[in-house]
């Protein structure tokens, strides 16, 4: 799969809770509780799997989660990544 150019990346990212970080994008979410934000990485694990595209996960602060996504064999962003996102967020 093809490295988006900046111009794509960009155009992809406007109007979208995700942010640009080098390489990356990233999004963080807030739960109510622990046992929430868990679920929600068990469901992003599991789409990953369908997917066999996988983010890099932390979570931190007992409640949040942090979601890092690049496609690591093309070094950089492509449409996979934001095909991800945007499942992602219908989580």
């Amino acid at each position: 799969m093809a490295l988006l150019s900046e111009d794509e990346v960009t155009g992809r990212l406007r109007d979208s809770a995700w942010e640009r970080d080098g390489d990356e994008i990233v999004r963080e979410w807030k739960f109510d509780d622990f046992a929430a934000a868990m679920g929600f990485v068990n469901r992003v694990a599991e789409a990953s799997e369908e997917a066999n595209h996988h983010p890099d996960i932390l979570l931190h602060g007992w409640n949040k989660v942090r979601l890092s996504l690049m496609t690591h064999s093309e070094g950089g962003l492509t449409e996979n990544d934001f095909k991800m996102a945007a499942r992602y967020d219908e989580l």
